[in-house]
């Protein structure tokens, strides 16, 4: 459930972000509303970032930023708009400068703004293709290139960072989905992109995840063979399993300043939490020093590497 309107006020309770300031993408509905609601209870200050498009990329509505930030206000959490293009880099840094300018400092980006325009390989379009991979893949990395860059310069400034970078992938990247060919290669884009930050940026006091979210939003519903299976459950007793605000504790966990976690990827929906094991080497075949030929390769592939599950 999101917080209560009333949840902050009068509270005197230690929040698990009091004190972090968060940059949250693609928040002005869906899974990313649904982490700056939770954010604001748990005590962190908020941009909340989001041009209101549709789940294709089109079109644009700036009150659904707005709307969420007066969410946050009412329940007495701090937050203001941003509506930016975050895959475009004049945006991306103006949408950083918006964090320190108004709160003074940032320790948290979360990316979660995307698009769908689903189509089978054959049927895709160059426009569909670039479209999807520009919001996600570059949408993911302005973002994430600004607020490095400022987190390097306190670093070198002496100042002690502590920050966390939590990053949106997908079940369709990471597993696989017939019909998102662009979708998913953004996603598997992203988890990879999401390990070499952590790598990169451990040296300033930075880390980097990425979740796989399964949740009711715009896009799972429009996704061929989804919406059916995320409806709500029609008893009000029955547990959401799909409800969107059961992924925002562990982004919010992720976020905490205390986190253990960088460089890893997880699953996350309804009660449950999975820790994705990166690409790893399995089965090999070697040839005693010399080349392969193919008619060797013939002859031990088709068992030698094979699965053995």
């Amino acid at each position: 459930m999101s917080p209560d309107a009333d949840d902050l006020d009068g509270e005197t309770d230690m929040g698990a972000l009091d004190g972090r300031i968060a940059i949250i993408t693609g928040a002005g509905g869906g899974l990313g509303r649904e982490h700056a609601l939770l954010f604001a209870q748990e005590g962190a200050k908020v941009v909340v970032n989001d041009l209101g498009g549709n789940v294709d990329g089109s079109g644009e509505d700036r009150s659904a930023a707005q709307k969420v930030v007066d969410e946050i206000r009412a329940m007495g959490g701090e937050a203001v708009e941003n509506h930016d293009n975050v895959a475009e880099w004049e945006g991306a840094q103006r949408l950083v400068q918006t964090a320190i300018d108004a709160f003074g400092d940032l320790h948290v980006l979360v990316n979660n703004a995307g698009i769908l325009r689903d189509r089978v390989l054959v049927n895709m379009s160059e426009a569909e293709w670039d479209a999807v991979i520009h919001v996600h893949l570059k949408g993911h990395f302005a973002p994430t290139r600004f607020a490095a860059a400022y987190w390097r310069e306190q670093s070198k400034a002496g100042k002690e960072v502590n920050a966390a970078i939590i990053n949106t992938s997908s079940t369709s990247g990471l597993l696989g989905n017939p019909g998102q060919a662009n979708y998913g290669a953004a996603k598997s884009g992203i988890a990879t992109f999401s390990q070499i930050v952590a790598m990169e940026l451990k040296r300033y006091g930075v880390r980097s995840n990425a979740i796989a979210p399964a949740a009711r939003t715009r896009m799972t519903e429009s996704t061929p063979g989804l919406s059916d299976v995320v409806k709500k459950p029609e008893d009000a007793a029955t547990f959401d399993a799909w409800n969107p605000a059961n992924v925002s504790p562990m982004v919010a966990y992720l976020a905490t300043a205390d986190c253990p976690f960088s460089g890893e990827a997880f699953l996350v929906q309804g009660d449950t939490v999975q820790r994705f094991q990166p690409w790893t080497l399995s089965e090999k075949i070697t040839n005693n020093e010399e080349r392969w030929t193919v008619a060797a390769l013939q002859q031990a592939a088709p068992t030698g590497l094979a699965r053995t599950r």
